[in-house]
């Protein structure tokens, strides 16, 4: 096989490349860093000639020209696993779907059963062996290729080929058409500036971390800011098993932490399944044998993890009631994010033999017009979703403290939660839970 000439073969234009999508077709654009930028545009070009065409994707970074193109909802109908902030702006508009899911389950679902009539992947440069690398999404890339009944791959020689454990490339032989991304560009994710309440959690939750601990990061400033913490403490030889790599490992690594030599299993390799952040990130990962992406049914698969002694998993969430439900995706109603792998995280620092869980937040917010109000509360808002279950969570951390959930029983889970809440806010919730009979008036006293 002369993969030159293979290759050559299926090179197409963009334009050309999108004329396989076919009115009703289900297209699926892959996940945050491998969503194509080229055929999108040029499948939006196609908007007044397709009807009913179904699209799948996730953390969009960049605008979609199928959703922002004239017309387009007569023609395309977008849907996301997971909302970055631009996905959850055009939900709002009406201008997007979401697709509930638990991360771990996500290539479970395309090969058992999910259509995928054109796949259009974003993927580096071929090496000389005719494989293209995933890069920085892994995830569930594999399982959407092997579904789809037509595949093309959006070459972006901006991709940094990354050192993968199993999944993470495909060979040209099994590719339908190739476009060239000449232009390609990387999109950043800026980690954010912490807050003084960011820094004050976090600063509750460094002292439950134990040297040679493996370190779990969710999305958002929060979680990023205890990673910084870890770069400038005294902690010694940390591990990283993550499904989203950030900022905060680079900067645990740079200061010397982050070794994963004390790891009992993939000793020396930090594990992730997708990689978001800054250009040096990305420089990072490059080539880099020391950190690896795997597909996200092993990164977050609960079996794996409590094979990790030392795991900490460290998420945010949106609210929590005073019976230990988190919910971490929306606003009543209104879907802001997604459940993505928190649960899995939840449940894998829990069975980790020396492990931890957290999920922390600040105790209050501030409305538009000023009002305190608190994050904690006697039920979820209605239309919340339940992300993490009360039977799964172990510890909730705020600005006021932890509270430390597994095994309590409902007086006991709100006493603690009612305690790290705002302490101008706890006699309401304490009136609360006498309503709903989950407060023992003996400890109120004590309280």
């Amino acid at each position: 096989m002369h993969i030159t000439r293979l290759y050559n073969d299926k090179k197409k234009t963009a334009d050309e490349a999108v004329k396989m999508v076919k009115s009703g077709d289900w297209v699926d654009y892959g996940f945050a860093m491998n969503m194509p930028q080229c055929l999108d545009a040029a499948l939006a070009k196609r908007c007044d000639t397709l009807y009913g065409v179904n699209i799948r994707g996730a953390l969009a970074i960049f605008p979609l020209e199928i959703i922002e193109c004239e017309n387009a909802q007569n023609a395309f109908t977008y849907n996301s696993w997971h909302f970055s902030a631009y996905e959850r702006r055009c939900h709002d508009q009406g201008k997007c779907y979401y697709i509930p899911m638990l991360y771990r389950n996500l290539p479970s679902y395309y090969r058992n059963g999910l259509t995928v009539d054109v796949a259009m992947i974003s993927v580096s440069a071929m090496d000389s062996h005719g494989y293209f690398n995933f890069s920085l999404t892994n995830s569930a890339t594999s399982a959407i290729l092997e579904t789809a009944k037509i595949i093309i791959l959006e070459v972006n020689p901006a991709l940094p080929i990354v050192n993968t454990g199993a999944e993470g490339f495909i060979h040209i032989s099994e590719v339908d058409a190739i476009v060239e991304n000449g232009d390609g560009k990387l999109a950043m994710l800026a980690s954010g500036t912490p807050t003084e309440t960011d820094l004050m959690i976090a600063n509750q939750i460094l002292p439950e971390i134990t040297d040679g601990a493996t370190i779990q990061l969710g999305i958002g400033t929060m979680p990023n800011t205890v990673g910084k913490l870890i770069a400038q403490s005294d902690l010694k030889h940390l591990g990283m098993h993550t499904e989203m790599l950030v900022d905060a490992y680079l900067d645990m690594f740079q200061s010397g932490k982050l070794t994963n030599k004390a790891k009992n299993i993939h000793r020396g390799i930090g594990l992730w399944t997708f990689c978001l952040g800054s250009e040096a990130l990305y420089q990072w990962v490059e080539h880099n044998p020391s950190v690896a992406s795997y597909p996200v049914n092993y990164t977050n698969d609960p079996d794996i993890m409590k094979q990790i002694e030392r795991l900490t998993t460290i998420n945010n969430c949106v609210e929590v009631d005073i019976y230990g439900q988190v919910c971490s995706e929306s606003a009543g109603t209104r879907q802001i994010s997604g459940t993505g792998g928190q649960l899995d995280f939840v449940t894998g620092g829990y069975l980790s033999r020396g492990g931890k869980s957290f999920v922390c937040f600040s105790a209050t917010y501030r409305t538009k017009s000023g009002e305190l109000k608190s994050r904690i509360v006697p039920t979820l808002s209605p239309g919340g979703i339940v992300t993490d279950p009360r039977t799964q969570i172990q510890n909730l951390v705020t600005e006021f403290g932890t509270a430390s959930l597994a095994g309590k029983s409902t007086w006991e889970r709100a006493e603690a939660i009612i305690a790290i809440a705002h302490p101008d806010l706890r006699e309401s919730l304490i009136k609360d839970a006498e309503n709903m009979k989950i407060w023992r008036r003996t400890q109120k006293i004590a309280f």
